[in-house]
């Protein structure tokens, strides 16, 4: 049987992400999952691809915000802002966020040693996922493209024994963490992910997008933020595809409300041969 094995969700995007046991499934992700960003005065992201130190902060959400953890400053708790959204972007999407305050940017900037600005997600209506994967109504958060991320510890497993097998064997077996998913399922076989269509966990259905293209934020240790070469390198040996590579797979919600938990059954709904790659 597949089953769901681990749930995460990531308050602030680039930042340490934290499991769950159970979380409902909104429209636009995971409650609570990537509804904060820290953007530039011009509104474009900044993440841990640039600034690896991100990885070291842990928020935690708190009744009526977060309250933020990072090496060398001391805890600060920000409030949930109800301003005027200001214009935001996540790679080529453009979208918006109220201004968490003067207190939460002056933290994030002498983390980072680079002006930035932290930004709340007031309407996660606002974005839609790439039109050409996505339907009308379906919505995304501060993700990169789509509402979860769903990874295989049976791929990951493969994978570590590919890179253990290669010239960066000392950066194996790689954590999980590195691929930042939300929901991780254990039970199929590696990379039978990539011939999913239609999927049902728990209660919940989902559509898997497409496939996952992989950067370079996969090689940021996330307990440490020091760059390697895996597993980008070894991917690129194995699993190209399109110039890209790839490893798990993008879920958007059908049945938004609906709460799935650790434990769960996944269900294959559709599926096709995984032979044929991720969907892309």
């Amino acid at each position: 049987m597949v089953s769901l094995t681990g749930l995460r969700r990531y308050p602030v995007k680039s930042c340490r992400g934290a499991d769950v046991a159970r979380a409902v499934v909104q429209r636009a992700g995971l409650t609570g999952d990537r509804r904060w960003m820290l953007v530039r005065d011009d509104g474009a992201m900044v993440t841990a691809r640039t600034h690896p130190r991100l990885v070291l902060v842990a928020p935690t959400p708190a009744a009526d915000g977060l309250r933020l953890t990072g090496p060398g400053l001391p805890p600060l708790t920000v409030p949930v802002p109800d301003g005027e959204p200001v214009p935001a972007r996540v790679h080529r999407w453009d979208t918006a966020g109220v201004p968490a305050g003067p207190a939460a940017d002056a933290w994030f900037s002498e983390l980072l040693g680079d002006p930035v600005r932290l930004i709340h997600l007031d309407d996660p209506a606002r974005r839609r996922p790439d039109p050409d994967f996505s339907l009308d109504d379906d919505r995304v958060s501060y993700a990169d493209g789509y509402p979860l991320l769903l990874a295989s510890t049976a791929s990951l497993h493969a994978l570590d024994a590919l890179v253990a097998d290669g010239p960066n064997a000392a950066e194996a077996p790689l954590p999980m963490t590195r691929f930042r998913p939300n929901a991780v399922v254990d039970g199929a076989p590696a990379w039978a992910e990539d011939g999913w269509r239609r999927i049902r966990i728990g209660a919940a259905e989902f559509r898997v997008a497409k496939g996952c293209a992989r950067c370079v934020l996969t090689t940021v240790d996330p307990d440490t933020a020091v760059k390697g070469r895996e597993p980008m390198a070894t991917l690129a040996r194995h699993r190209r595809f399109d110039g890209k590579v790839w490893f798990g797979v993008n879920l958007i919600p059908d049945d938004p409300g609906a709460e799935i938990a650790v434990g769960d059954e996944v269900e294959v709904l559709d599926a096709v041969d995984p032979a044929c790659g991720p969907p892309r």
